[in-house]
């Protein structure tokens, strides 16, 4: 069952999309309010998979992109960001992230890019 770290300051959000990712399958092995303890989380786990959101306190998800992916070519991170934001988007996906999901987002949405970059077999829930 492949692991993931949810990284967002909002706790709302870490357990709505920890529990999407329970959902189907996946060890939520760890939750992160801001960049500074999701670098420090994912050298600890090694999660297989990281969602990271753009805008938070102390460092943002795209400084902590940028410190992942020096230490780890191989990080699977996707960013899930706020409308608006497009410029933020692109910094990170040059940053090293593989993809992105915008807020407010379908379930279906998340499952769909996680098992994309996971290269997973996606079939949608119906």
């Amino acid at each position: 069952m492949p692991t993931v770290l949810v990284v967002d300051d909002s706790l709302f959000m870490r357990v709505t999309i920890g529990n999407m990712f329970k959902e189907w399958g996946f060890e939520v092995i760890g939750e992160a309010a801001n960049g500074k303890e999701a670098v420090a989380l994912y050298d600890q786990l090694k999660p297989d998979f990281v969602t990271m959101d753009i805008t938070m306190p102390v460092m943002t998800g795209i400084e902590a992109v940028k410190i992942i992916v020096e230490k780890d070519v191989e990080a699977k991170i996707i960013m899930v960001t706020a409308l608006g934001q497009q410029k933020k988007v692109k910094a990170a996906i040059e940053s090293g992230a593989k993809d992105f999901i915008t807020k407010p987002f379908q379930e279906e949405q998340l499952k769909m890019v996680a098992f994309n970059v996971l290269n997973l077999t996606y079939s949608s829930q119906h």
